[in-house]
């Protein structure tokens, strides 16, 4: 995986981003709201899938998942929401402090609302 988040569209990729923490699922909602593509069609890649990635890419309504390493949280999320996914490590935390924040959070819209605050969007 060359960019830290990629988006594809079948075999395509139609949308990559470099930047850090959450802001690249930010970016790709901005993405998301002037491309034609359906979010369900298409599968993210993302290096670290902890719980607030995984709340993000349900609200923002995406198909499927692949992470190089996800959180046993980002799991649980994934998992109770029916999102397919896969990844190359599986780990019990990832050291953020988002991770602590949602511990407890199924509701997609919830945990949106937290993190959009967080990144100041």
């Amino acid at each position: 995986m060359p960019h830290a988040l990629e988006v594809y569209h079948d075999a395509d990729l139609v949308f990559h981003s470099d930047g850090k923490w959450l802001h690249p699922l930010f970016d790709l909602e901005g993405f998301l709201a002037t491309a034609a593509y359906e979010p369900e069609d298409l599968a993210v890649r993302d290096k670290i899938v902890g719980r607030a990635a995984a709340l993000l890419m349900i609200h923002l309504g995406i198909g499927r998942v692949h992470a190089g390493i996800l959180s046993e949280l980002g799991r649980e999320v994934l998992t109770y929401h029916h999102i397919p996914f896969t990844y190359e490590a599986l780990v019990e935390r990832i050291s953020c402090q988002t991770e602590s924040l949602l511990r407890e959070e199924t509701d997609p819209e919830r945990a949106y609302s937290v993190l959009r605050e967080r990144a100041q969007r």
